[in-house]
């Protein structure tokens, strides 16, 4: 059946990735410390310091999860082989069979892509949540309903991956959408997957905003930082700081629009300004805001060098014409496309409804193979 052959043929293309890849995560030394995490989680004192114990639990879960994919998927290559085989066997056409097949190995496929990719996450902070800032730039109203899109497809994306998301801080337009937006990302390798949404954003479109209907172009820019542990070795001057308290403007009930539990701490010597006012009090958005800028100051001491410097914290461009690296053209055309990476997609609404991962995953394959292209997605 040459259905059937032609599907060996692309599993058996597959074989030297699956190689890779499992090679790649370390299988059995992982349920070495599986083991290990299992003993020490038996011993009566293990709930003792419960910080402690919840980082543990959190580290064998990990393990035993990618453990799981990576026996999963050499038992499901094997699976789908051995039925290509039996369909071949059997000589009868058989659609439903071939149907059948056809979904798995596409399955297969795209797990064992996001494994491959998972793999590429091996910055010292890619495991960490990410903290994002979206800021409308030249555009106007236009810019500010931009940003508000964005937002949403970032709170998208991340139901898609299981993630939560919390908003720290937010200003409204003047007439619409979002000024700025500070939000919080809680997941595995969220920092990882993240980083790449680093830079500004480009909207094209058939303004609702403008009576003529003309097309207007707007711009968003994105800011993404890892969120560091809470006992980060930072030291932080007080006469360094000016501390501002204001009343919450977001969403949040009744209780933050009464009082000015809202922070904004600045960091006089080097210019950084965090907010927060998503905590319903003053002291917990103050001690949520100083995190923030432990880590902004942690990342800044240990970029020592300019490529470390781009990868964590990217260029610092104008949010203006010429400075993006992603453009979502919705008039005349559909397209999305990254300009670093080369990935297209014409399907513009699916991404900005958060099917993002294609993007992510191009932009790190991207990195890794030393900025070659790797194409479009086509079937968009």
């Amino acid at each position: 059946m040459l259905q059937l052959d032609q599907m060996k043929s692309e599993l058996t293309a597959q074989r030297d990735t699956l190689t890779e890849v499992v090679s790649g995560l370390e299988v059995e030394s992982k349920k070495k410390r599986i083991e290990e995490l299992s003993r020490e989680m038996e011993e009566p004192d293990f709930w003792d310091v419960p910080e402690r114990a919840n980082k543990k639990t959190k580290e064998l879960k990990t393990l035993q999860d990618t453990v799981a994919q990576a026996e999963g998927l050499t038992r499901q290559y094997d699976e789908i082989l051995e039925m290509i085989d039996m369909g071949n066997e059997e000589g009868v056409e058989d659609t439903e069979l071939a149907d059948g097949i056809r979904a798995d190995l596409d399955q297969f496929t795209q797990t064992l892509d996001n494994l491959r990719v998972s793999n590429l996450l091996s910055g010292e902070y890619d495991n960490c949540n990410a903290i994002l800032k979206l800021a409308a730039g030249a555009g106007g109203t236009e810019s500010c309903d931009f940003c508000q899109m964005l937002f949403r497809m970032y709170t998208r994306w991340a139901e898609h991956k299981g993630y939560t998301l919390s908003v720290l801080d937010e200003l409204d337009g003047d007439e619409a959408g979002i000024k700025t937006v500070t939000f919080q990302i809680d997941g595995e390798n969220a920092y990882g997957y993240l980083k790449s949404e680093k830079g500004v954003h480009r909207l094209v479109r058939i303004s609702p905003f403008n009576a003529q209907g003309k097309r207007q172009t707007s711009f968003v820019s994105l800011d993404v930082m890892p969120e560091l542990e809470d006992d980060v070795d930072v030291e932080v001057n007080p006469d360094d700081l000016r501390i501002d308290t204001y009343r919450s403007s977001g969403a949040g009930g009744q209780h933050i629009n009464k009082t000015s539990s809202a922070i904004r701490i600045t960091h006089i010597p080097t210019g950084i300004v965090v907010t927060c006012q998503n905590e319903r009090s003053q002291f917990q958005n103050k001690d949520k805001a100083m995190q923030m800028l432990k880590s902004r100051l942690y990342l800044m001491k240990q970029e020592e060098n300019q490529a470390l410097r781009d990868d964590i914290r990217g260029e610092v461009k104008k949010i203006d014409f010429g400075s993006q690296i992603r453009s979502y053209v919705l008039q005349p055309y559909t397209m999305v496309n990254d300009l670093r990476s080369g990935f297209k997609s014409a399907g513009a609404q699916a991404v900005l409804d958060g099917d993002l991962d294609p993007f992510i995953n191009a932009y790190l394959k991207w990195k890794a193979t030393g900025g070659k292209p790797v194409g479009e997605d086509s079937d968009a």
